[in-house]
């Protein structure tokens, strides 16, 4: 399974952000470096950072090898991670990721579709393959996306 490709910037990002049930004055900016110059520029407080980019070969080599160093290693439960299970998804993991570990912060509406807020709670009790398939099954994410 595949998501519809789309352009990920910040209009689209902070368009998507309501529909989920995120409510307040949190928005995405683009980041033109991590200079501090470049950051100084930047609304504050931050809580989140998207880092997207195309994956290669050595990307994804790094990535084994990282896999086999940290095994064994323990994670805080409140951190909130889910692997991605279908193509084109990466900005859309990013803004679920950048929501759920950042729920203290956050404002949500009131509301019975408020699945950020909603599915982040009850999915930290599944597994990693269970969390994508449970997020990607439900309709609001694909109707916000």
């Amino acid at each position: 399974m595949q998501l519809k490709l789309m352009e990920i910037n910040p209009e689209m990002l902070n368009n998507v952000l309501a529909p989920l049930g995120v409510a307040g004055q949190w928005c995405f900016v683009d980041v033109l470096g991590l200079e501090e110059e470049a950051l100084g520029s930047m609304l504050a407080p931050v809580c989140a950072l998207l880092l997207l980019f195309p994956l290669m070969a050595h990307h994804e080599n790094f990535r084994k090898k990282q896999i086999e160093e940290l095994k064994g290693q323990e994670v805080s439960p409140k951190v909130y991670f889910m692997k991605q299970t279908i193509g084109n998804a990466c900005g859309t993991i990013g803004l679920i990721h950048a929501v759920a570990n950042n729920q203290d912060k956050l404002e949500f509406e009131d509301g019975e579709d408020l699945l950020l807020q909603d599915a982040a709670k009850v999915c930290r009790e599944f597994t990693e393959r269970e969390q994508g398939e449970v997020r990607f099954s439900a309709v609001a994410l694909c109707k916000a996306a």
